[in-house]
């Protein structure tokens, strides 16, 4: 799933203060923080959860390291929480006392049972701090290494070296501050699928591209064009560099774009990796660039939401193919 702050472009404009809000919550207020944080219409968020890492332990045999250092086991002892990043101003702190009444209120609707009973959302509290740390912005790198997310495709920082001893397909990546890196669950889930559904000669449409993982993807597993959209131009920009780092640019591009408006594209295939609520306003559209008998892969799903996703993507005129679920989250395959 692609994770997206602000703190990349204000970098690049060496704008070095900024605000940074955190959210305190658990694993399953993940989904429902970043939800009222978009209704706020705030939509660059980082998710930070320690059960990626315990993860990233269970799986380290696909992974070119072999010890977690001190600071990643610290790290695994921390609650999970949602960071927002503003440029420091007199309007952005205002921001804050903004987010706090939506999190009260969210905390209010979780203790009534709105979200199921029981549901744990965790303190919710939120908590701000002013921060100009210029080396902060690459620490983040310290924890991206080599990993090979399917059969056939490895993710690889450009900052890191990596022997091809197997004859994997390899994905040079340099995601910035602001984009995820194709590790967790939802980004493997949907190239896994890519590689079950997509055929040869294909035409791939990559909703939601972010840094381009998914378009650069499709492109090494012989699509003939892949379109990347995007509603956030600084995504769009990372996706095309990555595209070109890559030389698959003959093949893939990335421009902005919003499914629901002004993108005209046929697909075969449609690959989306997004939160559930967004797959599900975006189904009709994608029902209506696909060709018939096309696939829709949509990750980003919670497992909790899975049944509401498949409900709603059989009224919407979609067979369901197969759903896989990996870490908490799930990936459906729909045909059109």
């Amino acid at each position: 799933m692609q994770m997206k702050s602000a703190v990349a472009l204000l970098k690049e404009e060496n704008k070095l203060k900024y605000i940074e809000i955190n959210i305190e919550t658990e694993s399953a207020g993940i989904e429902a923080v970043v939800s009222e944080l978009m209704n706020l219409g705030i939509t660059d968020t980082v998710v930070e959860d320690p059960r990626d890492i315990e993860d990233l332990m269970d799986k380290k045999q696909t992974y070119d390291w072999d010890y977690l250092d001190d600071q990643i086991i610290e790290k695994m002892k921390e609650k999970p929480k949602v960071t927002v990043y503003f440029e420091d101003t007199e309007e952005n702190r205002s921001r804050i006392g903004e987010i706090e009444v939506a999190m009260a209120g969210l905390k209010a609707k979780a203790q009534a049972g709105d979200y199921g009973q029981g549901m744990d959302f965790g303190t919710l509290q939120v908590t701000s701090k002013m921060d100009d740390d210029a080396e902060w912005k690459d620490k983040w790198k310290e924890y991206f290494k080599p990993a090979k997310i399917s059969d056939r495709i490895v993710v690889k920082p450009t900052w890191e070296p990596y022997e091809n001893r197997e004859n994997n397909l390899v994905i040079e990546i340099d995601p910035g501050m602001a984009f995820g890196t194709g590790t967790h669950e939802t980004t493997s889930l949907c190239v896994k699928m890519l590689e079950n559904y997509q055929k040869e000669g294909d035409k791939v449409l990559d909703v939601g591209c972010g840094s381009g993982i998914l378009s650069i993807a499709a492109a090494l597993l012989s699509a003939e064009d892949v379109l990347g959209i995007d509603i956030d131009p600084v995504a769009v920009e990372v996706a095309a560099e990555n595209i070109a780092l890559n030389n698959v640019e003959a093949v893939a591009r990335a421009q902005y774009g919003d499914l629901t408006k002004g993108v005209d594209y046929q697909a075969d295939v449609i690959v989306a990796n997004l939160m559930a609520d967004l797959v599900m306003m975006l189904a009709e559209d994608a029902a209506k660039h696909l060709v018939k008998g096309g696939y829709f892969i949509s990750s980003g799903i919670l497992v909790e939401k899975e049944v509401q996703v498949v409900e709603h993507l059989r009224k919407k005129g979609f067979a369901i193919m197969e759903v896989r679920e990996d870490g908490g989250w799930c990936c459906i395959v729909a045909k059109a």
